[in-house]
């Protein structure tokens, strides 16, 4: 297999390609849902209507010209590469980041392996005994993380479709206001952009979470929480009020020291999150909010943010 002219072809590394060529190998890729299908499959995902109809534009037909042979190679390996680790709840990158710009092939090609792995994850979730409304409402982060895409003009989705590969793999579920991801002794929690994150909203599915565990992984045993984030950072009491809801919800955690996390500048999560964008001059940004007041003005004092982790009890 010429691995370097699939490199070249698709604007890569090859050390990229050849990542997915050893992890992927010649096991078992899952196939696209039939193409009539299709649309009910997205609306379910919650996939807006103007991303669906890129999707659907785009849709991997047998002899179409957006496909070359080196896209369907990739499209077929990453979903390969992903399926491989069913169960797995680790980060994983499904393939290489692809020039997007190129055409809705090339930029939904990880969109694609994830809808063929729909059905993959849908069947886990079945032999672990997981209600169908959980299995959907998780995997329609695809819809949400679209979304945020297309308002971040593109700039979103290269964490995303690693990201995504948790959900495609049953690694994390959402339950009410919170996402889960399975560790070890810990589940990690992640905060989805879908409302107020009240302590009362938090507190419910944080219940749910202590029983569905057990109840759906009763061989994986669960101590504690954990979280990640900039929402952490103990430099928002300096902005925030003590009753607000990030307080709040900081005040759950006990905070482990602070290290420089490798590979994540918090300056950038609190623009990523916060105004969903990287390149509006801070001059810009909105101040509609406590929160973006406090975002602007503590890097316009050149000031940082921090990125920490914090757990408690289950």
């Amino acid at each position: 297999m010429d691995l370097d002219g699939i490199a070249a072809r698709l604007g890569v590394p090859v050390e990229d390609v050849e990542r997915v060529h050893r992890l992927a190998g010649d096991l078992p890729s899952a196939p696209l849902p039939a193409k009539a299908d299709a649309p009910a499959i997205l609306a379910r995902l919650a996939v807006r209507p103007d991303d669906a109809a890129e999707i659907m534009a785009g849709w991997p037909d047998l002899g179409s010209p957006l496909w070359t042979p080196e896209l369907r190679w990739l499209l077929d390996r990453s979903t390969a590469l992903v399926r491989a680790d069913l169960g797995g709840h680790g980060w994983l990158v499904p393939g290489p980041e692809l020039p997007r710009d190129r055409g809705p092939a090339w930029r939904h090609l990880y969109v694609y392996a994830y809808l063929a792995l729909v059905e993959v994850a849908v069947g886990y979730h079945r032999d672990h005994g997981i209600a169908e409304a959980v299995s959907w409402t998780t995997l329609a982060d695809l819809g949400r993380n679209l979304a945020v895409d297309r308002r971040m003009r593109g700039e979103g989705w290269p964490v995303m479709q690693s990201w995504l590969t948790l959900h495609a793999r049953g690694g994390l579920y959402e339950l009410g206001r919170l996402q889960y991801q399975r560790g070890d002794t810990t589940l990690g929690l992640h905060i989805p952009e879908s409302g107020p994150l009240t302590p009362q909203a938090v507190e419910a599915s944080l219940d749910q979470a202590r029983a569905f565990f057990p109840r759906h992984f009763p061989d994986e045993h669960y101590t504690t929480f954990s979280c990640g984030s900039w929402l952490l950072d103990p430099q928002l009491l300096d902005y925030l009020p003590g009753d607000s809801n990030i307080v709040r919800f900081q005040q759950r955690f006990e905070l482990e020291p602070y290290e420089q996390p490798e590979g994540i500048d918090a300056d950038v999560e609190v623009l990523r999150f916060v105004f969903r964008t990287l390149t509006t001059p801070l001059d810009q940004l909105p101040r509609r909010t406590a929160l973006q007041r406090a975002a602007v003005d503590h890097l316009k004092s050149g000031r940082h943010w921090q990125w920490r982790r914090g757990h408690f009890p289950i």
